[in-house]
């Protein structure tokens, strides 16, 4: 089904006009652990390897492996990007992480993150199956709010190199479903790709909320700005509040 999927956003994307390359990792091969073999003519420092540093550092002198600079190259090129997958373990497959650990290195620094990240003017989104129904993951289901779970992804990942994230596109259970329902979601998955730029994005909180000296707290005017509300501010910054409902699967929560 997420070979459907794919086909069906890649076939829906360029009756737009837009130009689609897609990244088929397993197709590919893809190599999801990040080594020393990343960085070509060795690392700087052996002794106490740390791979954060070395990746920035080869990536700003032209040191990366091939696979990863090809897989940077798209990404410098698109404005949108769409995450295709099942989802594993309650989190993308092994080798998606690894394309993100190994190709996002250069995506981000101290200054330039979040809503200041280098990626501020792309958009990206999940589109993802389970195997189980919504039920499941609801905030009275046995693995809890599908918010909560996609928050690490969406805000710890996306997000947090700077990229605009659209609400999710899930499938959900399409395995067990009938030929009928799979049809229909595909067929949804179209609609929603035809207007899909036009669509808001995710709320997050701006870098601009927390105080960098002390240690990225909100800010006392924002705490103060939101103490009237209901609900926190995010599902990830909820300031001891309910947690506020959709904020990771609609847009303008």
């Amino acid at each position: 089904f997420n070979a459907a999927a794919k086909d069906a956003a890649v076939a829906a994307l360029t009756a737009q006009g837009c130009t689609v390359e897609v990244s088929d990792l397993y197709a590919m091969k893809f190599k999801a652990a990040a080594t020393t073999e990343d960085i070509t003519g060795g690392v700087k420092d052996a002794e106490n390897f740390c791979y954060a540093k070395e990746i920035k550092l080869a990536s700003e002198e032209g040191r990366l492996a091939d696979d990863i600079k090809k897989e940077q190259e798209k990404l410098k090129e698109a404005d949108l990007v769409i995450f295709q997958f099942p989802m594993y373990w309650s989190s993308v497959p092994a080798i998606m992480k690894g394309w993100m650990d190994r190709v996002l290195g250069f995506a981000y620094a101290q200054e330039k993150r979040y809503s200041e990240g280098i990626f501020k003017d792309k958009k990206a989104m999940l589109s993802f199956t389970t195997d189980c129904p919504e039920s499941v993951y609801s905030d009275t289901g046995i693995n809890g709010d599908i918010n909560v779970t996609l928050w690490p992804l969406q805000n710890g990942i996306l997000n947090y190199c700077g990229f605009q994230v659209f609400a999710p596109q899930i499938f959900w259970d399409p395995a067990t479903g009938s030929p009928e329902s799979r049809s229909s979601m595909l067929e949804g998955w179209r609609t929603r790709l035809q207007n899909l730029c036009g669509e808001a994005s995710v709320y997050f909180a701006p870098l601009d909320y927390f105080d960098k000296e002390k240690g990225f707290l909100l800010k006392p005017e924002v705490k103060e700005k939101y103490a009237s509300k209901e609900s926190g501010l995010t599902v990830g910054i909820h300031m001891g509040k309910p947690l506020p409902a959709n904020s990771q699967t609609k847009a303008g929560v």
